[in-house]
Protein backbone atom coordinates (compact mmCIF):
# COMPACT_ATOMS: atom_id res chain seq x y z
CA UNK A 1 0.00 0.00 0.00
CA UNK A 2 1.10 3.59 -1.12
CA UNK A 3 2.76 5.57 1.84
CA UNK A 4 0.31 9.06 2.58
CA UNK A 5 1.69 12.70 1.20
CA UNK A 6 2.12 15.40 3.13
CA UNK A 7 3.25 19.00 1.79
CA UNK A 8 4.66 21.29 4.29
CA UNK A 9 4.83 25.12 3.06
CA UNK A 10 6.82 27.35 5.73
CA UNK A 11 9.38 29.69 5.20
CA UNK A 12 10.65 29.41 8.27
CA UNK A 13 13.51 27.11 8.08
CA UNK A 14 13.67 25.45 11.06
CA UNK A 15 9.88 24.97 11.30
CA UNK A 16 9.76 23.41 8.20
CA UNK A 17 13.05 21.15 8.41
CA UNK A 18 11.46 19.93 12.04
CA UNK A 19 8.29 18.47 10.49
CA UNK A 20 10.04 17.19 7.83
CA UNK A 21 12.23 14.95 9.95
CA UNK A 22 9.53 14.01 12.03
CA UNK A 23 7.05 12.87 9.38
CA UNK A 24 9.89 11.00 7.35
CA UNK A 25 12.21 9.59 9.43
CA UNK A 26 10.03 9.41 12.81
CA UNK A 27 6.67 8.56 11.30
CA UNK A 28 7.56 6.95 8.34
CA UNK A 29 5.56 9.44 5.78
CA UNK A 30 6.67 10.61 2.38
CA UNK A 31 6.52 14.04 2.89
CA UNK A 32 7.71 17.62 0.58
CA UNK A 33 9.05 20.60 2.10
CA UNK A 34 7.97 23.97 0.24
CA UNK A 35 9.76 27.69 0.91
CA UNK A 36 7.64 29.12 -1.26
CA UNK A 37 4.05 29.40 -2.35
CA UNK A 38 5.05 29.60 -5.97
CA UNK A 39 6.87 26.08 -5.55
CA UNK A 40 3.93 24.60 -3.09
CA UNK A 41 1.36 25.36 -5.89
CA UNK A 42 3.18 23.82 -8.38
CA UNK A 43 3.71 20.42 -6.20
CA UNK A 44 -0.14 20.23 -6.15
CA UNK A 45 -0.18 17.75 -9.33
CA UNK A 46 1.76 15.26 -6.79
CA UNK A 47 -1.89 14.96 -5.10
CA UNK A 48 -0.77 15.30 -1.67
CA UNK A 49 -2.96 13.80 1.05
CA UNK A 50 -2.84 16.76 3.22
CA UNK A 51 -1.09 19.92 3.30
CA UNK A 52 0.39 21.61 6.30
CA UNK A 53 0.66 25.48 5.54
CA UNK A 54 2.22 28.57 7.35
CA UNK A 55 -1.04 30.63 8.15
CA UNK A 56 1.08 33.85 7.87
CA UNK A 57 2.97 33.15 4.85
CA UNK A 58 1.78 35.24 1.59
CA UNK A 59 2.33 35.01 -2.26
CA UNK A 60 4.72 36.72 -4.51
CA UNK A 61 2.26 39.72 -4.75
CA UNK A 62 1.27 39.50 -1.30
CA UNK A 63 -2.03 37.45 -2.01
CA UNK A 64 -3.68 35.46 0.95
CA UNK A 65 -2.70 31.58 -0.23
CA UNK A 66 -5.47 29.56 1.51
CA UNK A 67 -8.03 30.60 -1.11
CA UNK A 68 -5.34 29.42 -3.90
CA UNK A 69 -4.94 25.94 -2.64
CA UNK A 70 -8.43 25.38 -1.78
CA UNK A 71 -9.17 26.48 -5.35
CA UNK A 72 -6.49 23.86 -7.04
CA UNK A 73 -7.56 20.93 -4.28
CA UNK A 74 -11.01 21.72 -2.74
CA UNK A 75 -11.07 18.32 -1.36
CA UNK A 76 -7.48 18.76 0.32
CA UNK A 77 -7.85 18.24 4.08
CA UNK A 78 -5.11 21.49 5.09
CA UNK A 79 -3.51 22.27 8.69
CA UNK A 80 -2.89 25.95 9.68
CA UNK A 81 0.22 26.34 11.27
CA UNK A 82 0.09 29.97 13.63
CA UNK A 83 2.07 31.55 15.77
CA UNK A 84 0.57 33.63 18.36
CA UNK A 85 0.10 36.97 16.31
CA UNK A 86 -2.06 34.60 13.95
CA UNK A 87 -3.77 31.96 15.95
CA UNK A 88 -7.20 33.63 16.22
CA UNK A 89 -7.03 34.62 12.22
CA UNK A 90 -6.63 30.61 11.91
CA UNK A 91 -8.62 29.37 14.25
CA UNK A 92 -11.19 31.97 12.03
CA UNK A 93 -10.55 29.46 9.20
CA UNK A 94 -11.84 25.89 10.40
CA UNK A 95 -14.46 24.85 8.16
CA UNK A 96 -13.62 26.99 5.27
CA UNK A 97 -10.97 26.54 2.53
CA UNK A 98 -10.43 22.54 4.07
CA UNK A 99 -9.09 23.36 6.99
CA UNK A 100 -9.71 21.34 9.56
CA UNK A 101 -7.59 22.30 12.55
CA UNK A 102 -4.72 25.06 13.38
CA UNK A 103 -1.32 24.19 15.28
CA UNK A 104 0.21 25.96 17.53
CA UNK A 105 3.53 27.02 16.97
CA UNK A 106 6.29 26.64 17.92
CA UNK A 107 4.72 23.04 17.06
CA UNK A 108 4.74 20.62 19.45
CA UNK A 109 6.02 16.93 17.92
CA UNK A 110 3.17 15.00 19.96
CA UNK A 111 0.44 17.33 18.99
CA UNK A 112 1.85 17.33 15.48
CA UNK A 113 1.59 13.12 14.92
CA UNK A 114 -2.38 13.43 16.63
CA UNK A 115 -2.98 16.41 14.18
CA UNK A 116 -1.67 14.87 10.55
CA UNK A 117 -3.02 11.22 11.74
CA UNK A 118 -6.37 13.16 12.04
CA UNK A 119 -6.29 14.99 8.61
CA UNK A 120 -4.86 11.92 7.03
CA UNK A 121 -8.09 10.01 8.33
CA UNK A 122 -10.47 12.78 6.82
CA UNK A 123 -8.54 12.46 3.62
CA UNK A 124 -9.04 8.81 3.77
CA UNK A 125 -12.74 8.67 4.63
CA UNK A 126 -13.40 11.67 2.28
CA UNK A 127 -11.71 9.11 -0.75
CA UNK A 128 -14.17 6.40 0.14
CA UNK A 129 -17.59 8.58 0.41
CA UNK A 130 -16.00 9.95 -3.29
CA UNK A 131 -16.03 6.27 -4.31
CA UNK A 132 -19.26 5.42 -3.36
CA UNK A 133 -20.44 8.32 -4.39
CA UNK A 134 -19.31 7.39 -7.71
CA UNK A 135 -20.86 3.99 -6.95
CA UNK A 136 -24.37 5.65 -6.17
CA UNK A 137 -24.08 8.17 -9.11
CA UNK A 138 -23.57 5.09 -11.97
CA UNK A 139 -26.98 3.34 -9.93
CA UNK A 140 -28.48 6.69 -10.70
CA UNK A 141 -27.49 6.84 -14.34
CA UNK A 142 -28.77 2.95 -14.89
CA UNK A 143 -32.10 3.54 -13.63
CA UNK A 144 -32.37 7.10 -15.03
CA UNK A 145 -31.64 5.35 -18.79
CA UNK A 146 -34.99 3.01 -18.21
CA UNK A 147 -37.11 5.67 -19.10
CA UNK A 148 -38.73 4.88 -22.74
CA UNK A 149 -42.05 5.77 -21.41
CA UNK A 150 -42.79 8.82 -22.63
CA UNK A 151 -44.23 9.78 -19.32
CA UNK A 152 -40.23 9.08 -18.17
CA UNK A 153 -38.72 10.56 -20.56
CA UNK A 154 -40.61 13.84 -19.69
CA UNK A 155 -39.50 13.70 -16.31
CA UNK A 156 -35.77 13.29 -17.52
CA UNK A 157 -36.00 16.54 -19.63
CA UNK A 158 -37.32 18.37 -16.54
CA UNK A 159 -34.53 16.95 -15.08
CA UNK A 160 -31.74 17.55 -17.35
CA UNK A 161 -33.05 21.34 -17.36
CA UNK A 162 -32.98 21.93 -13.90
CA UNK A 163 -30.03 19.90 -12.73
CA UNK A 164 -27.61 23.06 -13.30
CA UNK A 165 -29.81 25.59 -11.62
CA UNK A 166 -29.98 26.69 -7.72
CA UNK A 167 -33.84 26.74 -7.55
CA UNK A 168 -36.01 25.12 -5.06
CA UNK A 169 -37.66 21.58 -6.94
CA UNK A 170 -40.74 20.30 -5.66
CA UNK A 171 -41.21 16.66 -6.55
CA UNK A 172 -44.38 15.59 -6.36
CA UNK A 173 -46.32 11.75 -7.01
CA UNK A 174 -47.71 8.50 -5.39
CA UNK A 175 -45.52 6.97 -2.55
CA UNK A 176 -43.03 4.07 -3.85
CA UNK A 177 -42.49 5.78 -7.50
CA UNK A 178 -38.82 7.15 -6.73
CA UNK A 179 -39.28 10.67 -5.90
CA UNK A 180 -35.75 10.70 -4.21
CA UNK A 181 -34.16 9.01 -6.98
CA UNK A 182 -35.16 12.02 -9.13
CA UNK A 183 -33.95 14.03 -5.84
CA UNK A 184 -30.36 12.43 -5.98
CA UNK A 185 -29.80 12.34 -9.97
CA UNK A 186 -30.89 16.24 -9.48
CA UNK A 187 -28.06 16.44 -6.85
CA UNK A 188 -25.23 14.02 -8.35
CA UNK A 189 -25.96 15.08 -11.88
CA UNK A 190 -25.53 19.25 -11.11
CA UNK A 191 -22.92 21.38 -9.44
CA UNK A 192 -22.94 20.28 -6.21
CA UNK A 193 -22.36 17.14 -6.80
CA UNK A 194 -19.41 16.92 -4.55
CA UNK A 195 -20.92 17.81 -1.66
CA UNK A 196 -23.73 16.61 1.04
CA UNK A 197 -27.30 15.16 -0.30
CA UNK A 198 -29.06 14.90 3.45
CA UNK A 199 -32.39 13.23 3.50
CA UNK A 200 -34.88 14.39 6.17
CA UNK A 201 -37.77 11.81 6.38
CA UNK A 202 -39.82 13.62 9.64
CA UNK A 203 -42.78 11.13 9.21
CA UNK A 204 -41.64 9.18 12.84
CA UNK A 205 -40.75 12.81 14.27
CA UNK A 206 -41.83 15.64 16.55
CA UNK A 207 -42.17 18.86 15.54
CA UNK A 208 -39.76 19.51 18.15
CA UNK A 209 -37.35 16.42 16.92
CA UNK A 210 -37.46 18.01 13.37
CA UNK A 211 -36.49 20.88 14.25
CA UNK A 212 -33.03 19.88 15.51
CA UNK A 213 -32.80 17.50 12.34
CA UNK A 214 -32.98 20.51 9.90
CA UNK A 215 -31.48 23.26 12.41
CA UNK A 216 -29.55 21.52 15.18
CA UNK A 217 -29.47 22.75 18.37
CA UNK A 218 -27.24 24.55 20.99
CA UNK A 219 -25.98 22.32 23.58
CA UNK A 220 -27.91 23.32 26.40
CA UNK A 221 -31.36 22.70 24.36
CA UNK A 222 -30.12 19.10 23.44
CA UNK A 223 -32.64 16.89 25.65
CA UNK A 224 -31.68 13.47 24.74
CA UNK A 225 -27.83 11.68 24.67
CA UNK A 226 -27.55 10.87 21.07
CA UNK A 227 -28.63 14.53 19.19
CA UNK A 228 -26.40 16.22 17.16
CA UNK A 229 -25.67 20.07 17.41
CA UNK A 230 -25.78 20.74 13.95
CA UNK A 231 -28.27 20.11 11.66
CA UNK A 232 -28.72 18.88 7.88
CA UNK A 233 -29.03 22.78 6.84
CA UNK A 234 -25.58 23.43 8.45
CA UNK A 235 -23.72 20.05 7.40
CA UNK A 236 -25.12 20.26 3.68
CA UNK A 237 -23.57 23.96 3.16
CA UNK A 238 -22.45 23.95 -0.44
CA UNK A 239 -24.99 20.49 -1.16
CA UNK A 240 -28.65 19.84 -1.09
CA UNK A 241 -31.23 19.23 1.86
CA UNK A 242 -34.17 17.02 0.44
CA UNK A 243 -37.47 17.17 2.61
CA UNK A 244 -40.00 14.30 2.02
CA UNK A 245 -42.88 14.34 2.63
CA UNK A 246 -42.82 18.36 3.61
CA UNK A 247 -46.10 18.72 4.48
CA UNK A 248 -45.64 17.22 8.08
CA UNK A 249 -43.48 20.29 8.72
CA UNK A 250 -46.08 22.30 11.11
CA UNK A 251 -46.54 26.08 11.02
CA UNK A 252 -43.46 27.06 13.06
CA UNK A 253 -41.05 25.37 11.14
CA UNK A 254 -42.22 26.68 7.43
CA UNK A 255 -42.18 29.67 8.79
CA UNK A 256 -38.26 28.56 10.02
CA UNK A 257 -37.72 27.12 6.70
CA UNK A 258 -39.45 30.21 4.61
CA UNK A 259 -36.91 33.01 6.64
CA UNK A 260 -33.71 30.33 5.84
CA UNK A 261 -34.46 30.31 1.83
CA UNK A 262 -35.37 34.13 1.56
CA UNK A 263 -32.09 34.85 3.96
CA UNK A 264 -29.98 32.16 3.41
CA UNK A 265 -28.96 32.01 7.11
CA UNK A 266 -30.90 30.61 9.93
CA UNK A 267 -30.60 29.78 14.12
CA UNK A 268 -30.00 27.21 15.74
CA UNK A 269 -32.81 25.57 18.59
CA UNK A 270 -31.95 27.68 21.64
CA UNK A 271 -29.51 29.89 19.35
CA UNK A 272 -28.95 33.58 18.76
CA UNK A 273 -26.44 33.77 16.34
CA UNK A 274 -27.15 33.42 12.51
CA UNK A 275 -25.46 31.17 10.56
CA UNK A 276 -25.01 31.22 7.08
CA UNK A 277 -25.46 28.40 4.58
CA UNK A 278 -25.91 27.99 1.07
CA UNK A 279 -27.97 25.03 0.32
CA UNK A 280 -30.25 23.85 -2.65
CA UNK A 281 -33.90 22.29 -1.13
CA UNK A 282 -35.33 19.92 -2.95
CA UNK A 283 -38.71 18.96 -1.48
CA UNK A 284 -41.23 15.89 -1.94
CA UNK A 285 -44.73 14.95 -1.05
CA UNK A 286 -47.68 12.23 -2.47
CA UNK A 287 -49.99 14.52 -1.27
CA UNK A 288 -51.93 17.36 -2.64
CA UNK A 289 -50.01 20.49 -1.50
CA UNK A 290 -52.73 22.70 -3.36
CA UNK A 291 -55.35 21.63 -1.21
CA UNK A 292 -53.35 22.09 2.42
CA UNK A 293 -52.63 25.85 1.23
CA UNK A 294 -56.68 26.06 0.63
CA UNK A 295 -57.53 24.18 4.13
CA UNK A 296 -54.88 26.58 5.59
CA UNK A 297 -52.32 23.88 7.00
CA UNK A 298 -49.24 24.98 4.77
CA UNK A 299 -48.15 28.18 3.57
CA UNK A 300 -49.17 29.59 0.24
CA UNK A 301 -45.83 31.55 -0.26
CA UNK A 302 -43.78 28.90 0.81
CA UNK A 303 -45.70 26.50 -1.70
CA UNK A 304 -44.98 28.65 -4.22
CA UNK A 305 -41.74 29.09 -3.88
CA UNK A 306 -40.68 25.45 -3.36
CA UNK A 307 -42.94 24.76 -6.33
CA UNK A 308 -41.19 27.49 -8.92
CA UNK A 309 -40.02 24.01 -10.80
CA UNK A 310 -42.09 21.12 -10.33
CA UNK A 311 -41.64 17.71 -11.40
CA UNK A 312 -44.52 14.98 -11.20
CA UNK A 313 -43.15 11.29 -11.25
CA UNK A 314 -45.88 9.12 -12.74
CA UNK A 315 -46.69 5.76 -11.37
CA UNK A 316 -45.46 2.91 -12.71
CA UNK A 317 -48.96 1.58 -14.02
CA UNK A 318 -48.68 4.55 -16.22
CA UNK A 319 -44.85 3.54 -17.19
CA UNK A 320 -46.03 0.37 -19.21
CA UNK A 321 -42.65 0.20 -21.80
CA UNK A 322 -40.29 0.29 -18.24
CA UNK A 323 -41.26 -2.07 -16.17
CA UNK A 324 -39.65 -5.16 -17.52
CA UNK A 325 -36.19 -2.82 -17.88
CA UNK A 326 -36.61 -1.96 -14.34
CA UNK A 327 -37.46 -5.43 -13.87
CA UNK A 328 -34.44 -6.50 -15.16
CA UNK A 329 -32.18 -4.03 -14.04
CA UNK A 330 -33.53 -5.01 -10.05
CA UNK A 331 -32.89 -8.39 -11.10
CA UNK A 332 -29.37 -7.81 -12.61
CA UNK A 333 -28.59 -5.93 -9.35
CA UNK A 334 -29.85 -8.50 -6.83
CA UNK A 335 -28.16 -11.43 -8.97
CA UNK A 336 -24.91 -9.39 -8.41
CA UNK A 337 -25.51 -8.97 -5.23
CA UNK A 338 -26.80 -12.99 -4.17
CA UNK A 339 -24.46 -14.41 -6.57
CA UNK A 340 -27.68 -15.88 -7.94
CA UNK A 341 -26.99 -16.65 -11.82
CA UNK A 342 -30.40 -15.11 -13.53
CA UNK A 343 -30.84 -14.99 -17.00
CA UNK A 344 -33.87 -13.58 -17.66
CA UNK A 345 -37.73 -13.98 -16.88
CA UNK A 346 -40.78 -16.27 -18.50
CA UNK A 347 -43.12 -14.93 -21.38
CA UNK A 348 -45.89 -15.36 -18.24
CA UNK A 349 -44.02 -13.72 -16.15
CA UNK A 350 -43.37 -10.43 -18.27
CA UNK A 351 -46.71 -10.63 -19.04
CA UNK A 352 -48.12 -10.48 -16.05
CA UNK A 353 -45.77 -7.96 -14.96
CA UNK A 354 -47.08 -5.60 -17.37
CA UNK A 355 -50.74 -6.43 -16.11
CA UNK A 356 -50.20 -6.12 -12.78
CA UNK A 357 -51.11 -2.78 -11.16
CA UNK A 358 -48.46 -2.33 -9.11
CA UNK A 359 -49.91 -0.34 -6.30
CA UNK A 360 -46.71 -0.04 -4.62
CA UNK A 361 -45.11 1.63 -7.72
CA UNK A 362 -41.30 0.83 -8.23
CA UNK A 363 -40.96 0.16 -4.65
CA UNK A 364 -42.84 -2.30 -4.99
CA UNK A 365 -41.47 -4.27 -8.02
CA UNK A 366 -37.87 -3.88 -6.71
CA UNK A 367 -38.92 -5.72 -3.24
CA UNK A 368 -41.27 -8.16 -5.80
CA UNK A 369 -37.98 -9.09 -8.41
CA UNK A 370 -35.26 -9.64 -5.40
CA UNK A 371 -37.91 -11.89 -3.56
CA UNK A 372 -38.03 -13.87 -6.90
CA UNK A 373 -34.62 -13.89 -7.48
CA UNK A 374 -34.02 -15.04 -4.01
CA UNK A 375 -36.81 -17.64 -4.74
CA UNK A 376 -35.47 -18.69 -8.22
CA UNK A 377 -35.00 -22.28 -8.41
CA UNK A 378 -33.32 -21.93 -11.98
CA UNK A 379 -31.99 -19.01 -13.78
CA UNK A 380 -35.54 -17.91 -15.23
CA UNK A 381 -37.62 -16.14 -12.84
CA UNK A 382 -41.35 -17.42 -14.12
CA UNK A 383 -44.87 -16.81 -13.39
CA UNK A 384 -44.63 -19.11 -9.73
CA UNK A 385 -41.56 -16.64 -8.71
CA UNK A 386 -44.17 -13.79 -8.17
CA UNK A 387 -46.74 -13.11 -5.10
CA UNK A 388 -49.68 -14.55 -5.80
CA UNK A 389 -51.47 -10.95 -6.17
CA UNK A 390 -49.48 -10.43 -9.62
CA UNK A 391 -50.54 -13.73 -11.03
CA UNK A 392 -54.48 -13.09 -11.63
CA UNK A 393 -52.91 -10.34 -14.35
CA UNK A 394 -50.64 -13.23 -16.25
CA UNK A 395 -52.04 -11.96 -19.55
CA UNK A 396 -56.11 -10.83 -19.54
CA UNK A 397 -55.91 -10.40 -23.59
CA UNK A 398 -55.26 -14.16 -23.50
CA UNK A 399 -58.64 -15.06 -22.57
CA UNK A 400 -60.03 -13.66 -25.53
CA UNK A 401 -58.21 -16.47 -27.42
CA UNK A 402 -59.96 -20.48 -27.08
CA UNK A 403 -58.16 -22.48 -29.79
CA UNK A 404 -57.34 -19.60 -32.15
CA UNK A 405 -60.53 -18.13 -31.72
CA UNK A 406 -61.76 -14.79 -30.46
CA UNK A 407 -64.83 -15.10 -29.42
CA UNK A 408 -66.17 -18.00 -27.61
CA UNK A 409 -69.40 -18.67 -24.78
CA UNK A 410 -71.24 -16.15 -26.81
CA UNK A 411 -69.84 -13.49 -25.00
CA UNK A 412 -69.71 -9.54 -25.92
CA UNK A 413 -65.94 -8.42 -26.14
CA UNK A 414 -64.98 -4.58 -26.78
CA UNK A 415 -64.17 -2.88 -28.91
CA UNK A 416 -61.09 -2.02 -26.83
CA UNK A 417 -59.96 -5.50 -26.42
CA UNK A 418 -60.35 -6.17 -29.73
CA UNK A 419 -58.18 -3.69 -30.80
CA UNK A 420 -55.33 -4.81 -28.34
CA UNK A 421 -55.48 -8.14 -29.49
CA UNK A 422 -55.14 -7.32 -32.96
CA UNK A 423 -52.07 -5.18 -31.97
CA UNK A 424 -50.36 -8.06 -30.23
CA UNK A 425 -51.70 -10.65 -32.56
CA UNK A 426 -49.59 -8.10 -35.44
CA UNK A 427 -46.37 -7.46 -33.54
CA UNK A 428 -46.14 -11.34 -33.06
CA UNK A 429 -46.44 -12.47 -36.90
CA UNK A 430 -43.68 -9.50 -38.10
CA UNK A 431 -41.68 -10.78 -35.10
CA UNK A 432 -41.46 -7.61 -33.48
CA UNK A 433 -40.58 -5.31 -37.07
CA UNK A 434 -42.40 -2.13 -36.09
CA UNK A 435 -42.53 -1.03 -39.31
CA UNK A 436 -44.17 -3.68 -40.96
CA UNK A 437 -47.08 -3.90 -38.13
CA UNK A 438 -48.03 -0.74 -38.50
CA UNK A 439 -48.22 -1.01 -42.42
CA UNK A 440 -50.56 -4.42 -41.96
CA UNK A 441 -52.75 -2.57 -39.44
CA UNK A 442 -52.96 0.84 -41.77
CA UNK A 443 -52.03 2.87 -38.67
CA UNK A 444 -49.59 4.75 -38.10
CA UNK A 445 -45.99 4.05 -36.25
CA UNK A 446 -46.61 6.79 -33.72
CA UNK A 447 -50.50 5.34 -33.12
CA UNK A 448 -48.36 1.97 -32.84
CA UNK A 449 -46.16 3.58 -30.11
CA UNK A 450 -49.39 4.68 -28.19
CA UNK A 451 -50.95 1.42 -28.70
CA UNK A 452 -48.49 -0.44 -27.51
CA UNK A 453 -47.59 1.84 -24.08
CA UNK A 454 -51.42 2.01 -23.69
CA UNK A 455 -51.81 -2.23 -23.38
CA UNK A 456 -48.58 -2.49 -22.31
CA UNK A 457 -47.35 -4.71 -24.91
CA UNK A 458 -43.52 -6.25 -24.04
CA UNK A 459 -41.44 -5.72 -27.44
Amino acid sequence: MAKHLVHVVDDEDSTRKMILQKLQKDWGFDANGFATAEAALEALDASPDVLLLNNAMTGAEGEVLLPLFHERKPELPVVLLAGEDHWESGMKNIGNFGVISVLRKPVDPVQLNAVVQNALLVHDVQRENDRLRDVVEQRIVEVQLIAESRAMQLVQRLIEKVRGKDIPVLITGEPGTGKEMVARTIHFQGKRRRHAFIVIRGTSLTQEELAHQLFGSVRETLSSVGQRRTGAFEEANGGTVFLDEIEILGPPLQERLLNLIHKKRFRRVGGTQDIKTDVRIIAASSRNLKEAVKKKTFREDLYYILASYPIHVPPLRERGSDIVRLAEHFARITSEEQKIPIKGFSREAIEAMYHYPWPGNVDELESVIRSAVSGAAGDIISLKHLPAAAQPFKDASMELETEGKLFHDNKIVSLDRIKEQAVRRAIEISRGNLAQTARELEISRSTLYKLIEKYRIPI
